[in-house]
């Protein structure tokens, strides 16, 4: 039987790669921070799922969770990691402290190679069978930054340049590296948003673009694909037989298209339009 673990299981694009993994033929070793959610989806999913209880900056944790799949396996291939635990510090990076943009990088960039190196020695090529495959979960936002999300930036660029050099590193032992860039998805994150505490900005000259971009967030976020596309995205990256190096996932196809075409100078005003970051015009003297 295929298997594959997935990190972030408990909501939205974990939750989706776990259901379409498990209707696809998959066992799916699913990390979960809470015991409620462990067996809130042991329940969902039924014997195609196996929770681990893990934070993914935990090294210890990890390690043990490796070693629990191993035995769970019983000498067989992992067919998949799929890294998609992650979290999003939004706010100005001028007035954000420097312990909030490490704990962006602990989780998005450090988390995801110690969940790496933990299993990787479990996807390597055994009884005659292919190596497993690594899917890393990336963004749209790890190809263009914007305003106030410049910690989740920084973590998912560097997510990237990460994912091109361990994909050229595993072409010795046969571990093929995908990635996979999610614009809108529709998932609770958005709705969280409606939670950034914006009067925490409220002395900066931000907090009228930062409440313009949490309502563009919301609305985005709300018309965004369900978790299952990327789910499939992630099931045509673990299954295809020349899969992509990278597969973009996003709603928003013009807009990206401007974004990734227009010169930089350009991009940037037009953002900064968009939600009041430009600075006042000076009237002409008489």
């Amino acid at each position: 039987m295929k298997s594959a673990v997935v990190t972030g299981a408990s909501t939205g694009i974990g939750w989706g790669c776990v259901k379409i993994l498990a209707q696809n033929g998959f066992h799916v070793f699913g990390s979960v921070r809470k015991e409620t959610d462990a067996t809130r989806l042991s329940q969902e999913f039924g014997a195609a799922f196996t929770p681990l209880l893990f934070d993914i900056t935990d090294e210890a944790a990890v390690a043990h969770a490796a070693e629990s799949v191993k035995r769970a396996l019983g000498g067989e291939t992992l067919s998949g990691l799929v890294n998609n635990a992650g979290v999003a510090v939004p706010g100005p990076l001028l007035h954000l402290s420097p312990d909030e943009f490490r704990q962006q990088i602990a989780v998005n960039l450090t988390g995801q190679l110690i969940v790496t190196q933990a299993f990787a020695p479990l996807l390597m090529a055994a009884n005659g069978k292919t190596a497993g495959r690594i899917v890393m979960m990336s963004s749209v936002g790890g190809k263009n930054a914007m305003p106030f999300l410049g910690p989740y930036n920084a973590s998912k660029f560097g997510l990237e340049g990460m994912s091109e050099a361990l994909r050229r590193e595993l072409l010795l032992l046969g571990i093929k590296v995908v990635v996979i860039r999610p614009g809108a998805v529709a998932t609770p994150i958005w709705d969280k948003a409606d939670l950034v505490d914006t009067a925490r900005f409220g002395n900066t000259p931000y907090r009228a673009a930062l409440e313009k971009i949490k309502t563009v967030m919301i609305a985005e976020g709300r018309k965004g694909y369900p978790p299952e596309r990327i789910g499939e995205a992630v099931l045509t990256a673990l299954t295809a037989a020349r899969p992509k190096t990278a597969y973009t996932v996003n709603p928003a196809k013009v807009q990206g298209f401007i974004l990734n075409t227009l010169p930089k100078p350009w991009a940037d005003r037009l953002i900064a339009g968009q939600l009041g970051l430009l600075p006042p015009r000076r009237k002409e003297g008489r």
